[in-house]
This record gives structure tokens, sequence and C-alpha cells, in this order.
């Protein structure tokens, strides 16, 4: 069958071009309107944004310059002004500023011995669900410090399991405050093998691993041989 002529084939594109052009120009009487709204609503919205980061970013450097004031009222020992100027800044918008300010007021409590409401400041950071996991972390392992003595041994154990295993940038804060409630359950050989797993652990403190080590070999774990062995490896 001989082939249609090239006249049809350019009859049949030119058809088809003008039948989009009539749809479109349909679909622009029918719609125009919504799309320049919506155009609109985009722009505005955008404006809306690069204002708000723009507030964010001003708010930010008073609130810095807040708690610097803050951090000098404490060196100068002016611990009722250094409270004054933290208040506000445990309530800001910008996470990383509410949590240091409630470390500060957290450890402004603990100088003054009060466990309490240090462990609630501390618990209020592990609590905030916008700040980072470090923070929360970090406030979850200082609130549980603050009440250890207070604490059941499986709250210790249960709150801390996370924390407390090899990988974990907290294993050594975390894990001995785990090993010795294991210990205080009358489990040694938990609490032995938490202490090996500490003194193992290059990043862990070097007072911490130092009692890791004491403590595991008190318990029957030489943990001085396996850092040698680590070594040799």
């Amino acid at each position: 069958m001989a082939s249609q002529p090239p006249t049809n084939e350019v009859f049949f594109r030119e058809v088809d071009e003008e039948l989009r052009r009539d749809e479109m120009a349909e679909f622009a009487r029918r719609f125009g309107v919504w799309i320049i709204v919506g155009i609109v609503a985009v722009l505005l919205a955008l404006g809306g944004y690069l204002y708000w980061r723009h507030h964010q970013e001003q708010a930010a450097g008073v609130e810095g310059e807040q708690f610097q004031q803050a951090i000098e009222s404490l060196g100068a020992n002016k611990v009722g002004d250094a409270a004054k100027q933290l208040g506000p800044l445990a309530e800001s918008n910008t996470p990383g500023y509410r949590a240091m300010a409630r470390f500060t007021e957290a450890d402004i409590l603990l100088q003054k011995n009060d466990l309490k409401g240090a462990a609630a400041k501390f618990a209020s950071i592990a609590q905030d669900q916008k700040l980072a996991a470090a923070f929360r972390d970090l406030a979850l392992i200082r609130q549980t410090a603050a009440e250890y003595d207070s604490l059941k041994p499986e709250v210790v154990i249960n709150r801390l399991r996370g924390l407390a295993v090899k990988g974990s940038p907290w294993i050594g804060s975390a894990g001995e405050m785990v090993a010795l409630a294991h210990l205080r359950q009358g489990r040694a050989d938990l609490a032995g093998k938490l202490f090996g797993e500490i003194a193992a652990t290059e990043h862990v403190p070097e007072s911490i691993r130092q009692r890791a080590v004491q403590m595991s070999g008190t318990l029957g774990v030489d943990a001085v041989d396996q850092n040698e062995d680590k070594a040799a490896q």
C-alpha cells in the first residue's frame, strides 16, 4: 500500500496544533483568573517566608547577646541577674538558645543543691521534641544523675538502656550509672561486662575509664587486657 502523501501529514499536523491552541485558549478562559490568584498566593507566601527568616535571624542575634550577658553575669557571681536574663531565653522559639538557657538554669540550681529543681529543668529539655537528639540525650543523662539516689535501679536501667551501649557517644556517663544500677540489683555479671566495655572505649573521658577499669577488675573482668589486645590489633 502506498504511503499517504506528505501534504496529508502536514495537514494532520496543522489540525493537531490548532486543536491544542483551542484547548489552551479554553483552559485560559476558564481557569486563567485562578492561575493568577495562585501565582499571587505563591509570591505572597515566598515574601512572608523571607520576612520570617529575616525576623528569625534578627531575633537570634538579640538572643545571642542576651545569653552572653547572662554568662558574663554568672562570671561576675551575679546569679540573680543571670537568672533574670535566662528566664525569657528558656522560653525562646529558637531551640538552641532555649536548650542552653535551661541547661544553665539547671546548673545554677545544682550549685544551690536544689536537685529536684535541676532535675525538672533537665526533664523539660529531655522531653522537648523540637530539640536535637544530642540535647535531649544529654539532658536525660543529667536528669538521671540529679535524681539517681532516689531512683530504683530498674528505672535507671530502663531510662538509659539505649545510651549505655557500644558505639553510643554517651556510653561513659550513661553506662556508668547503668552498671551501678546492675550492681544494686545484684547483677555483678552485667555490671562487670558493661564496665569492661566502658574501659575499652577510647572516647570515654579518662576519669570514667579509670573507674571502669578498677570496677571491672574488681568484678572479674580484665579490662586492661582488653585494651592491650585492642591496641595490638
